[in-house]
């Protein structure tokens, strides 16, 4: 029997596929592929931080499986997401205290948010039974 997957549902789904692609350029930056833009003439600089990488590779695999979850519907998945959402922003701000631009965290930021606010919306829990 197939379970009915709501718009919002499908929607959370989407975005944290966007949050995916969004760690996995990180992770890419933090191996020293892509570089970070830094102060407001934009210099390329180019860092390699492998535990940095590892981290952010992590959270492509966690959003990964997040969008497995949310494509079936699962309760877990919801709440899982809003977890996540939360640490993120946590650690994007924590970036910024430590000397990261704004550009560098901001597309990490404006996602999560969205994804958080959506989350939290009455119509998306009850989808989720909340």
């Amino acid at each position: 029997m197939e379970k009915h997957r709501p718009f919002g549902v499908t929607l959370l789904a989407i975005l944290a596929g966007i949050a995916a692609v969004i760690a996995a350029f990180h992770t890419l930056q933090y191996l020293g592929l892509f570089p970070f833009f830094v102060g407001e003439i934009n210099i390329p600089v180019r860092s390699f931080n492998l535990f940095a990488a590892l981290m952010w590779g992590i959270m492509v695999w966690i959003y990964i499986w997040l969008v497995q979850m949310l494509w079936n519907v699962d309760k877990e998945g919801w709440l899982f997401l809003v977890v996540i959402t939360i640490f993120n922003l946590i650690l994007n701000f924590v970036e910024l205290l430590f000397g990261m631009q704004w550009g560098d965290v901001a597309a990490a930021t404006v996602v999560n948010a969205i994804i958080l606010i959506y989350c939290m919306l009455p119509g998306v829990r009850k989808d989720f039974g909340e």
